[in-house]
């Protein structure tokens, strides 16, 4: 998982399951949501959801609920699955409902306790920690695709909320892209999503990000308190 990238992917969030997936899932969950005879379906459709770039929360849920029932049937390499797919969501609490709904003597598998770790690096915005130790376990992350994109979008989203203008070097090392490719993965953000570029003296480059009510929030008018105008003026003949 190295730090330059030849071609900049536009970030986008997850997508839904196309809509005939769909629709056999919801019937599954639908018709048999107690019936055990799914899970190897569900398995499947988790796989899928890695293959397709798809997501589908619901699903991966009631999976996780069947191998409450069932343990001897449990995949630790699906749970690992559902969890990298469950961080690819933040910033929604899909990862916290996922581990919720998992023992936790199979949540000290070394698959799983490495995905704890990064989920706990990014609530933290613990970025640098988390791309260091994503490096380590790539058998993991990079086994499902868009990890690396959905991961930089979310911390793109956190810095918008801390910051109005960011350094180059903290996006840098917010979103694991530096040099050449940095300046390819601003051009497409300055092209395509109101990214403004800016020199600031001994500071280096700044990025201007959107407005949004938690980086440049607007006071708000409390009227709570105020006198109307006409209380006033019957007020002004007795001190007067």
């Amino acid at each position: 998982m190295g730090r330059e990238k030849d071609v900049v992917v536009p970030m986008t969030k997850q997508a839904a399951p196309p809509q005939p997936v769909a629709q056999m899932v919801e019937q599954l969950l639908a018709v048999n949501p107690y019936n055990p005879e799914i899970l190897s379906e569900l398995e499947n459709y988790v796989n899928e959801e890695v293959s397709s770039q798809t997501y589908s929360l619901d699903a991966n849920l009631c999976l996780l609920r069947f191998y409450q029932f069932e343990p001897e049937r449990m995949s630790i390499q699906i749970v690992a699955r559902i969890l990298v797919k469950a961080l690819m969501a933040m910033p929604a609490p899909d990862f916290s409902l996922c581990l919720f709904l998992i023992p936790e003597r199979v949540q000290m598998e070394e698959q799983l306790k490495t995905l704890i770790v990064l989920s706990h690096y990014l609530e933290t915005g613990r970025f640098r920690q988390f791309w260091d130790e994503a490096a380590k376990s790539r058998h993991i992350v990079e086994a499902v695709p868009g990890f690396e994109q959905a991961i930089q979008a979310y911390a793109i989203n956190v810095l918008s909320l801390t910051y109005q203008k960011v350094p180059r070097s903290v996006l840098a090392e917010a979103i694991n892209i530096e040099g050449l490719s940095l300046d390819k993965f601003l051009e497409h953000h300055v092209a395509n999503s109101g990214w403004l570029l800016e020199k600031s003296h001994g500071k280096g480059q700044l990025i201007v990000l959107p407005r949004n009510a938690i980086n440049h929030p607007e006071p708000e008018k409390s009227t709570a308190d105020a006198i109307p105008l006409e209380h006033v003026a019957r007020l002004l003949p007795i001190f007067g």
